[in-house]
């Protein structure tokens, strides 16, 4: 999948519909380095705040998705 980079769950969706990760960071107004970990970095969970901007900038394309789409809350750090 991808160019052979590690994605996230948030990273394979964007992928999946062709969505670039700088529409997303030109969205909600988040560090590309911020964005990109989001996308690549497996078990690095971003802010509850920044969660909450890119839910609702995908929302936009999709108004199913939901933090729990990309990172699933049975993680004990976002149920603290």
């Amino acid at each position: 999948m991808g160019l052979g980079k590690p994605m996230t769950m948030l990273g394979k969706w964007l992928y999946e519909r062709g969505i670039k990760q700088q529409w997303l960071i030109n969205e909600t107004g988040i560090s590309r380095s911020t964005i990109s970990d989001a996308c690549s970095k497996e078990g690095r969970y971003p802010s509850y705040p920044v969660m909450v901007k890119i839910v609702a900038a995908l929302k936009r394309i999709d108004p199913t998705v939901s933090i729990e789409t990309f990172w699933p809350t049975e993680n004990k750090e976002l149920q603290e």
